[in-house]
């Protein structure tokens, strides 16, 4: 994803990095720790430095969370799939698909337990 505005410098802090997102800091800390690719580097003193690839995914996860209402597990798949280069619409429509196939196999094991226990496994 494109950054909305032309950045000068290659390293963010914090403070920035959420103003330019417009996400409060905490969420910015725990999405580090639930993605893996948002990984910003350290200062001496332990000071986050956000470079523009690290923006770039921050603004990608922000639009799949918010724009598109995707849980974070969600949004971890279709960053997943677009990394891969498979379509995540795809992937989201075989498990729409699967609904009747899921509750076909539900059925089926609810009579294979029935059948267990009627010969005493």
């Amino acid at each position: 994803m494109d950054l909305p505005f032309p950045p000068e410098r290659e390293f963010f802090s914090m403070r920035e990095a959420c103003r330019l997102a417009q996400l409060p800091a905490h969420t910015l800390r725990y999405w580090e720790t639930r993605f893996g690719g948002l990984r910003p580097t350290r200062r001496a003193g332990g000071h986050r430095r956000y470079t523009r690839a690290d923006l770039s995914l921050i603004l990608e996860i922000k639009d799949l969370m918010v724009r598109r209402k995707l849980t974070l597990a969600g949004a971890r798949r279709a960053l997943i799939e677009r990394r891969r280069g498979g379509p995540a619409s795809a992937s989201a429509a075989s498990a729409a698909d699967a609904g009747p196939a899921l509750k076909l196999l539900r059925e089926v094991k609810k009579e294979i337990r029935m059948l267990l226990d009627e010969f005493g496994r």
